[in-house]
């Protein structure tokens, strides 16, 4: 089993950043990959960025391509979300989700809400 905590939500301003961050734990922890997803009020959860946990490889959706930064600690099983010229469409539950082929673990979410 593992789990999963996000923290680093807030308000903050047009513009403005934030550092969102994942603590994972459980007894063998080594996803294939980590990814966070966001969740806007009426809207469908949808995917923002992966790290693929052993290479570090990223990707990231083109709304947020150039602005957001994921990266990963292995030694701590953390997972970042640097977030930077937010915009007010990036109001929404943040969250942290681990991905094996066979089974996939999410965290409670963090808010994020972005003020215009």
């Amino acid at each position: 089993q593992v789990r999963l905590v996000e923290s680093g939500g807030g308000l903050v301003q047009t513009g403005g950043s934030l550092r969102l961050s994942c603590a994972a734990s459980g007894e063998t922890f080594n996803p294939y990959s980590m990814r966070w997803f966001r969740q806007a009020p009426g809207k469908e959860r949808v995917w923002v960025a992966t790290v693929v946990w052993n290479s570090g490889t990223t990707y990231y959706d083109d709304s947020v391509k150039g602005r957001f930064t994921i990266s990963r600690d292995k030694a701590n099983n953390m997972v970042y979300l640097e977030m930077s010229d937010l915009k007010p469409e990036g109001t929404a539950v943040y969250y942290c989700n681990a991905n094996d082929p066979l089974v996939q673990f999410w965290g409670q979410g963090t808010q994020v809400t972005v003020s215009s």
